[in-house]
């Protein structure tokens, strides 16, 4: 049996991997050399605590305030565009108390099953992942009110969640001066280095004979009747009995050419990483008020943040970066970061659904088409999870994880 994925960020690659696990036969084709695409420069997180979808009551209010702030962490970008018109209404009616219960289960079932099959990927070759956890620090006692409730719900469902005041979490961090009222410290959580990921994972594929196609941009896809017969990317015609689409935040135009249509707006962030740095955190840190991501990976360290939603577009927005450096302090007195040259800062785009869940199954109008996208900012997080799921839909097998909330045919 061949399958045919159209994508090579971790979605795609692991999607790849489980398939040609299960015997498949697999090519993988991106429109790009696969050296860059946000599964290299985000902040490498593996996040059980991460239960609560984008979607959720008070971002809707807060995205508005925020849009007034060239600096802020949430930026809707204001455009004439019957897309994003669309999306916003979806995501408003989405961001609701009921959804956000919904969804908790699957999103924590989904990353806990990544988080175990990182550790088995962790004993085939060497990406630098620790179980160390995470620490949400705030700063002010809204925020820490919201945080200690959300431990709660969090060691409801059985992780390991611990609210702590700013003397114990100084313990952790000895070597960091703090300016916070305290932290929650998600020990079921994990980091990873992801450039060491990926570039691992593609010479592994590669060496158990997986096909790549680089710079091979999806043209054309042909259907007869329910079934995809061919597509076209880079010139070159593939056949295949699957065709899994993996394509990030051009998942919209690519299933556009299968005459099928998906919200999804591309969500950009921005990260840069200081090599060698002077001091470094032992754990990696969320600053809750500030929505910015700190994770030390490899000796270094990544600083990220900010998500700004509209059209894609590939201009380095210096204010956004200016936000991340500037808000380090406010947290950790000692770690005072220049504002790195525009060369050094990384962006990419991810790719958000409406309701904040990702599209994971089966097309409901096209039979040999599987969905693997729209994960917003838990790709690398969820990225396994979501491969072996392809993998057991493909096979006809019973699901790992119950898929119901993840259906790509939802908004249909």
């Amino acid at each position: 049996m061949k399958a045919v994925v159209i994508g090579g960020g971790i979605i795609g690659l692991c999607s790849a991997w489980y398939l040609n696990q299960t015997g498949w036969d697999v090519i993988i084709t991106d429109k790009t050399d696969l050296s860059d695409s946000c599964s290299y420069g985000n902040l490498g997180m593996i996040v059980p605590s991460h239960f609560v979808p984008l979607a959720a009551p008070g971002i809707v209010g807060q995205g508005i305030r925020w849009m007034f702030n060239s600096k802020s962490p949430f930026y809707v970008k204001p455009e004439l565009s019957p897309k994003l018109f669309s999306w916003g209404l979806r995501f408003i009616r989405s961001a609701n108390a009921r959804h956000v219960a919904e969804s908790a289960k699957p999103l924590l079932e989904m990353n806990l099953l990544s988080k175990l099959l990182y550790e088995e990927l962790a004993g085939k070759f060497d990406f630098f992942m620790e179980s160390k956890g995470i620490l949400m620090y705030f700063k002010n006692e809204a925020v820490a009110e919201e945080e200690f409730h959300l431990a709660e719900k969090a060691r409801a469902m059985g992780l390991d969640a611990v609210y702590l005041n700013k003397e114990s979490v100084q313990l952790l961090e000895p070597g960091i001066q703090l300016d916070v009222l305290g932290a929650v410290h998600y020990k079921s959580d994990a980091h990873l280095y992801p450039n060491a990921l990926m570039k691992g994972l593609i010479q592994q594929l590669k060496a158990k004979g997986v096909q790549f196609l680089k710079n091979h941009a999806l043209q054309t896809i042909n259907r007869k009747k329910n079934r995809i017969t061919e597509i076209i990317a880079g010139g070159k015609s593939l056949q295949a009995d699957l065709f899994v689409m993996a394509s990030g935040s051009w998942l919209p135009e690519t299933l556009k050419l299968a005459g099928l249509n998906i919200p999804i707006m591309p969500g950009k962030g921005y990260s840069f990483t200081i090599e060698q740095p002077v001091q470094k955190l032992q754990i990696p840190a969320i600053l809750c008020e500030a929505r910015v991501a700190i994770t030390p990976m490899n000796n270094k360290m990544r600083y990220g943040g900010t998500m700004e939603l509209g059209t894609v577009q590939n201009k380095v927005n210096l204010n956004r970066v200016r936000g991340i450096v500037e808000s380090v302090p406010n947290y950790f007195p000692d770690l005072k970061l220049d504002m790195p040259n525009e060369k050094d800062i990384w962006y990419g785009f991810r790719p958000c659904s409406p309701d904040g869940l990702p599209y994971i199954g089966f097309s409901s109008s096209v039979d040999n088409l599987l969905v693997a996208g729209g994960h917003a900012m838990m790709g690398l997080s969820l990225g396994p999870a979501t491969g072996k799921l392809i993998a057991e839909l493909a096979n006809g097998n019973s699901t790992s994880v119950n898929l119901t909330a993840f259906d790509p045919n939802r908004f249909s």
